[in-house]
């Protein structure tokens, strides 16, 4: 009966200042649908992420010239020259529980078609990469272990790359690229895995890793060198073997003074995780700063609710109403503001991340945690700001509040 009567009052208190408890549960509205959508930003980004490094290939190990990582940190990636084909040769032949090695030779070139032209990745690389890297042809072939002895001069386009060139959707097979003013002829096109930036595995081109050395880069090492574990499991044991490979045809006795480094396909999410988990709670703090200007509304509010009622508090206590009832309704009240500003702030943060995810091109992931947060904060910030003026409507001495004008 008490929860009933306190529920009846606290609807009516607050329907009678309408404008005023709209704009309080305003302010709760735009905090918790900030953190939401940032949230949802933020969680939509590490999965995206992760989901395409996992494109890359299936228990992958990639192997790159340059000193060891120090801190996480390569300390001489880039132009470093320390790997040759005749290292991933050595690894196919003699590591264990490994499905695939492919080497890569990787640049940027202009290349034209046709009175188009665009700069992308030229990738040389062996048959062995579509099963390494998860590619897959959707037209056409890949570079054959023939093209690759032969050096022969034939080019397999991804569908960014293809479009571009020949236009969106074009019939490219047969057709003549020139890279470096050297002419290529496209024998596949491979299926869209999606990605944007210079990575982007569809706005690239795969030739022949021997044609590469010979006619583009003109150099006998290699940039990348991908090797594929059979096992997720034995990715340690494959990598510690594949380190001890290195080390010695290169000569090198001390392992902190290797001149390749070596990151597993785990290391990497694992980091592109801590980036977007750090990213995401950064976002959400800069968003929370508008739920704390929400509470602050919310007690500014209620202690001019206080200052209102006050007559109406002396009386009650007067006749006998005590001191834990007047403080739970003014905190009812305060509570009820933030419960319905947080319920319109979830609905509110939905809708912007799905216009954020259909407008924007961002990929957003609204998990039930953040909506469980966001209730849970809208009844935290309640109690927290209703607190104070509640305490205070409850410690009024009667006598003072019957005297108040």
């Amino acid at each position: 009966m008490v929860a009933a009567d306190l529920l009846k009052e606290t609807v009516l208190s607050l329907s009678s200042n309408k404008v005023r408890s709209s704009l309080t549960v305003l302010g709760i509205v735009i905090g918790i649908a900030s953190v939401i959508t940032m949230v949802a930003i933020g969680q939509g980004a590490q999965s995206s992420i992760s989901a395409r490094i996992q494109s890359i290939g299936s228990n992958l190990i990639i192997i790159t010239p340059g000193a060891q990582r120090t801190g996480g940190v390569s300390a001489g990636q880039g132009s470093s020259q320390s790997l040759k084909i005749e290292d991933a040769t050595a690894i196919g032949s003699e590591v264990r529980s490994i499905s695939g090695v492919a080497p890569e030779d990787t640049h940027r070139y202009q290349v034209t078609a046709k009175g188009n032209n665009t700069n992308t990745q030229i990738t040389g690389t062996v048959p062995s990469y579509t099963d390494v890297r998860n590619v897959s042809v959707d037209t056409g072939t890949f570079v054959t272990e023939y093209q690759q002895q032969t050096s022969a001069k034939v080019a397999v386009l991804g569908p960014t790359a293809r479009d571009d060139l020949f236009g969106v959707g074009a019939d490219a097979i047969g057709q003549m690229i020139r890279i470096k003013n050297i002419e290529f002829q496209v024998i596949g096109v491979t299926l869209s895995k999606g990605g944007s930036g210079f990575n982007n595995a569809d706005d690239a081109i795969y030739v022949p890793i021997t044609t590469s050395q010979h006619y583009l880069s003109g150099s006998t090492y290699v940039t990348t060198v991908s090797v594929s574990a059979q096992d997720s499991t034995i990715i340690p044991t494959v990598q510690r073997d594949v380190t001890d490979l290195l080390l010695q045809r290169h000569g090198i006795s001390d392992p902190t003074a290797a001149d390749f480094s070596i990151m597993n396909q785990a290391d990497i999410i694992a980091t592109a995780s801590s980036i977007t988990g750090t990213f995401t709670i950064l976002l959400a703090s800069i968003a929370g700063i508008s739920l704390l200007v929400g509470g602050i509304g919310i007690m500014n509010m209620m202690l001019t609710t206080v200052t209102e009622r006050t007559r109406e508090i002396g009386l009650r206590k007067a006749v006998g109403i005590r001191k834990a009832y007047i403080n739970m309704q003014f905190l009812m009240e305060a509570v009820m503001l933030t419960f319905l500003g947080g319920a319109l702030g979830i609905i509110l943060g939905w809708v912007a991340s799905v216009l954020v995810s259909n407008f924007a091109g961002l990929t957003t992931q609204v998990s039930t945690s953040s909506i469980l947060l966001a209730f849970g904060v809208s009844a935290a910030v309640g109690i927290l700001f209703g607190f104070y003026p509640a305490r205070r409507a409850a410690n009024l001495s009667p006598m003072e509040a019957l005297r108040y004008e």
